[in-house]
C-alpha cells in the first residue's frame, strides 16, 4: 500500500513544482505521511539515546544510515568533529543545505507522559527537541531527493549534520572550515510550542569555564594555611550579579557552580563555575566580557587563589532575509498546524494545567501565528551560518502549547506523538520551500541581495569563540 502511494506521489511531483502547486502540496504531503511511522521511529530513537553534545556517536550515525539507504553521499566527521556529518544529493546547483541537531540537554530528564516522572538512571534528555529537529530534517531532505530525481531539476540538496548545539557551537566550527561557502541558500526548524515562520532573530552569546585553584586545608583545624577556590568562585559570582545593574537592558548574564568541593571540612583547592553572557549585539558581548574577565581576576586576587578560563562556544546574532522569511510563512500556512487525537488531547489538557500563566491556550497549535519581525532572546549557532549564507527557518507545535524550552514538559512531548506530528509539519514546509527555491531563481536573487546588504560591503566573519578547536569533551 505504502509502495504503491510512494510511487504515485512521485510521478505526480515530476511535474515543476510551478506548474500546480496546489498538486506539489498534496503529493509532497503524501510522500512525507507515508514515511511517518519511520520518522517517528527516528525521533523516538533518539529521544531515547539522548546524546549530548559532541557525544552524539549513535544518534549521528543513525541519520547517516538514514540518508545512505536513500542514495545520499555521506562525508563524516567534518571540521574535525567526529559526530558532524554531511549527506548530499544531486548534481549542479543550486545548493539548497538543510540543517540537522541531535544533541541532548545534560541535567533533565523525563519520561514520555503528561506528569512529572523522571527515568531511572538518564542524566539527559531532549527537552530543546533536537530529536524531532534532526529526524524531521532527514525526512525532508529524503523527500527533496526524491523531488529532484523525478523532476529531473538541476540541483543539489545537502544536509548537515550538526551537533552540540546546546552549548557548543558545533555550527561555528562548520562555518569556520567553509563547509557553507558554495551554499546557496540554508533551511532549518526548531521544535517549540507554536507554528511560526516570523522573522525573529536572536542574542549573540560566548560562554567559558572559569576554573579558580586554592591550597586545601583542614577547615578546623588549619584554615589560616587554606586558600579556598570556592571563595574565588563566590566572589567572582557576587560581582558579576551586581554588574548585572550596569549592562545594557537587553543583555542576559547567566551561570552555574560546576563544582565547588566535596566536604565542608576540607577547603577546596579547585572551583569551577560555567557563564553565558548575551547580547543582540556581538560588540556588546565583547565589552561585557571583558568586564566578566577582570571581575575574575578581581576575585582570585582578593581571596589568594589563581583563575583562569575555557571559553566553550560563541555564536553570532541570527541574521534575519526577510524575502525568504515570508516565502517560508507562506509555506507554513499552506502545510498548516496539527489536531489533536482523543488521547493526545487529554496529554495536552494534563500537560497544560501544569503551567502558570501559559502565553499560548489549547487549540493554537491548529493555527499559523502571525508573520512579524522581532527580536527572540534565545541564542543559537545557526546565526554563524546565517552570516554564512542566506538562511530562513521555521518553528512547529511539537509541543504542548504553553511549553517552554528546556522543561520536563518540552522532553515529554518530544518523545510521543504530539512531537512527532509538529515534526511532519516541519518536514513538509522545508521540502516546499526548498522546492520553490530551486525553481524560483528570482527569489534566489532577492534573497542574495538582502544577505548581501545586510552584512554590508566591508563585512569580515568573526567567530566569537576565537580560534580554539572544537570542545570535544565539554560535557565529559
Amino acid at each position: 500500500m505504502i509502495r504503491t502511494a510512494l510511487a504515485l506521489s512521485l510521478a505526480a511531483i515530476a511535474v515543476p513544482a510551478q506548474a500546480q502547486s496546489s498538486d506539489v502540496m498534496r503529493d509532497i504531503s503524501a510522500l512525507i505521511d507515508a514515511r511517518s511511522d519511520k520518522a517517528a521511529q527516528n525521533a523516538r530513537q533518539l529521544w531515547e539515546w539522548a546524546e549530548v553534545g559532541y557525544q552524539e556517536q549513535k544518534s549521528s550515525g543513525l541519520l547517516q544510515s538514514e540518508l545512505k539507504a536513500h542514495g545520499f553521499t555521506i562525508t563524516p566527521g567534518v571540521a574535525e568533529i567526529p559526530t558532524a556529518f554531511i549527506a548530499e544529493y544531486g548534481k549542479g546547483g543550486p545548493v539548497i543545505a538543510i540543517l540537522a541537531e541531535y544533541d541532548a540537554l545534560p541535567g533533565i530528564n523525563q519520561d514520555a507522559v503528561a506528569t512529572r516522572s523522571p527515568i531511572e538512571g538518564k542524566g539527559a534528555a531532549h527537552a530543546c527537541g533536537h530529536n524531532l529537529f534532526g529526524a524531521g530534517s532527514v525526512e525532508a531532505a529524503i523527500a527533496v531527493s526524491k523531488w529532484l530525481k523525478q523532476s529531473g531539476t538541476s540541483g543539489r540538496v545537502r544536509l548537515y549534520g550538526t551537533p552540540a548545539e546546546e552549548g557548543g557551537s558545533g555550527k561555528v566550527y562548520m562555518v569556520r572550515a567553509g563547509l557553507f561557502d558554495d551554499v546557496d541558500i540554508a533551511l532549518h526548524w526548531h521544535a517549540d510550542d507554536e507554528n511560526s515562520a516570523a522573522a525573529q532573530t536572536t542574542l549573540a552569546n560566548r560562554s567559558a569555564k572559569f576554573r579558580f585553584r586554592g591550597t586545601s586545608a583542614h577547615a578546623a583545624g588549619a584554615p589560616e594555611k587554606a586558600r579556598s577556590a570556592l571563595d574565588g568562585v563566590e566572589s567572582f559570582n557576587m560581582m558579576a550579579n551586581m554588574m548585572r545593574e550596569h549592562i545594557p537592558q537587553q543583555s542576559r548574564i547567566h551561570y552555574v557552580i560546576t563544582e565547588g568541593g566535596t566536604a565542608p571540612n576540607v577547603v577546596p583547592d579547585f572551583a569551577e563555575v560555567f557563564y553565558y553572557v548575551r547580547h543582540p549585539d556581538p560588540s556588546e558581548v565583547d565589552a561585557i566580557w571583558a568586564r566578566l574577565e577582570d571581575a575574575a581576576r578581581g576575585a582570585a586576587m582578593g581571596t589568594g587563589t589563581k583563575v583562569d578560563w575555557e571559553v566553550i562556544h560563541g555564536n553570532n546574532p541570527l541574521l534575519v532575509n526577510e524575502p525568504l522569511a515570508k516565502m517560508m510563512d507562506a509555506k507554513l500556512r499552506q502545510v498548516g498546524g496539527i489536531s489533536y487525537t482523543p488521547a493526545e488531547q487529554k496529554f495536552a489538557e494534563t500537560i497544560h494545567a501544569s503551567f502558570d500563566k501559559p502565553a499560548l491556550q489549547l487549540g493554537s497549535q491548529e493555527e499559523i501565528q502571525l508573520y512579524d519581525v522581532s527580536l527572540g532572546y534565545g541564542s543559537t549557532d545557526v546565526g554563524d551560518v546565517s552570516y554564512a549564507t542566506p538562511t530562513v527557518g521555521l518553528r512547529t507545535a511539537t509541543w504542548v502549547p504553553g511549553t517552554s524550552a528546556h522543561s520536563w514538559q518540552s522532553s515529554a512531548a518530544s518523545g510521543m506523538s504530539i512531537g512527532f506530528k509538529g515534526t511532519q509539519v516541519a518536514a513538509k514546509t522545508l521540502t516546499l520551500a526548498a522546492i520553490e527555491l530551486y525553481t524560483n531563481p528570482e527569489l534566489r536573487a532577492e534573497a542574495k541581495a538582502e544577505f548581501d546588504k545586510a552584512r554590508g560591503p566591508d563585512y569580515q566573519y568573526k567567530s566569537l569563540l576565537g580560534d580554539r578547536d572544537p570542545p570535544l569533551d565539554y560535557r565529559k
